[in-house]
C-alpha cells in the first residue's frame, strides 16, 4: 500500500535563514514557497520524497499550535509522510492493522502570486506511531506530481533523501510497526556491539528508514524519536567545497561504514537536524 516517502516536515523558529541554509546544503532551491495566514513553507522536491521547511506566521490559533510544538519537541523533523495511492482504502487498512488515523482532510498552500496547492493526508495518532508523527499522503497513480528542484551545482548538488533515522528504546516494538502494519521491506536488521546499537532498515521506494536501538540502554515502552537525515550527493569532495565555503560549518570528508563510499556531516543551518551527506547514485 505505502509506496514511498511523500516528505518530512521540518519546523524551523528562523525561516528565511533556514531556507537560504538549506539552499546552500543542497544546492538547489525550493520549488515551491507558499502558506496560509498561519503558516508559510518552503518544499524541496527532490526525485525520491520532498523536504518541507514550515514555521510559523502571523497571530492565529493555528500558528500558536506551531510555537507550541516547537517550545515542547524543539526544532527539527516533526512529521514523517508516507505516499499511497489511495487515501481512504490505505486508512481501512491501516485501522484494521491496529493503527488510529485521523479523519483525512485536504492541505492547501497558496503562494504570493495566488497559485494553489493541495494535498489530501491523514495523520496517525501518535501513541500509534510510536510517539512519532506519522502521516499518510494520497498520491494516486495519474495525478500531476510535483515537479523536482533543478541542481545548480550538477554532481555537487544534493539529489535525493537516502534515509531517515527514528530513535527506539524497543527495536522488537519497531519492528512490529514498520514491517507489519504499515509493511515497509525489511532489508537489513544488524546489531553491532562496537557501535552499541541495532539497526532497522526499511526500505520504501527509493529511501529508507532507518531505526536505531541503543544497546546500552534498557528495552522500554518509552517514545521513540525522531534523528536525522542522510542525502545522496554524487560528488562528496565538491559538495564539501561548495557548502564549506559559504560559512556552513562542515566535518571533513570521511570514509563511510558502506565500503567505497564517503560521509560529512553538516553541523550548521539546518533547522535542529542532524543531516548526513553521503556519496550515492541511486
Amino acid at each position: 500500500m505505502i509506496t514511498g516517502i511523500d516528505h518530512i516536515g521540518i519546523e524551523v523558529k528562523d525561516f528565511d535563514a533556514t531556507v537560504r541554509a538549506y539552499e546552500t546544503i543542497f544546492g538547489v532551491s525550493p520549488n515551491w514557497r507558499g502558506g496560509t495566514s498561519a503558516w508559510k513553507h518552503a518544499w524541496f522536491q527532490f526525485g525520491n520524497m520532498a523536504l518541507d521547511v514550515v514555521a510559523a506566521d502571523g497571530d492565529s490559533e493555528g500558528a500558536d499550535a506551531i510555537r507550541n510544538e516547537i517550545a515542547t519537541f524543539g526544532e527539527g523533523i516533526f512529521g514523517l509522510g508516507f505516499s499511497v495511492p489511495d487515501l481512504e482504502e490505505a486508512i481501512q487498512l491501516f485501522e484494521r492493522r491496529g493503527l488510529q488515523l485521523q479523519p483525512p482532510h485536504e492541505t492547501m498552500s497558496q503562494d504570493a502570486d495566488g497559485r494553489e496547492r493541495r494535498w489530501k493526508i491523514a495523520m496517525m495518532k501518535r501513541a500509534s506511531g510510536n510517539g512519532v508523527s506519522l502521516f499518510m499522503v494520497e498520491n494516486k497513480p495519474d495525478a500531476r506530481r510535483w515537479p523536482s528542484a533543478i541542481p545548480q551545482f550538477g554532481d555537487a548538488s544534493v539529489h535525493a533523501l537516502d534515509h531517515v533515522v527514528v530513535h527506539t528504546p524497543n527495536a522488537e516494538r519497531a519492528v512490529a510497526l514498520y514491517g507489519g502494519r504499515l509493511g515497509l521491506d525489511l532489508r537489513l536488521d544488524r546489531a553491532n556491539e562496537q557501535w552499541g546499537a541495532r539497526q532497522l532498515f526499511f526500505r520504501t521506494g527509493d529511501a529508507i528508514v532507518e531505526i536505531g536501538q541503543n544497546l546500552k540502554a534498557p528495552v522500554s515502552d518509552a517514545k521513540d524519536k525522531f534523528g536525522g537525515l542522510a542525502w545522496r550527493v554524487k560528488d562528496p569532495e565538491a559538495a564539501w567545497a561548495r557548502i564549506a565555503a559559504a560559512g556552513i560549518d562542515v566535518s571533513e570528508v570521511r570514509k563511510g561504514r558502506k565500503p567505497g563510499t564517503s560521509v560529512f556531516t553538516v553541523r550548521s543551518g539546518t533547522g535542529g537536524v542532524p543531516t548526513l551527506m553521503l556519496s550515492g547514485n541511486d
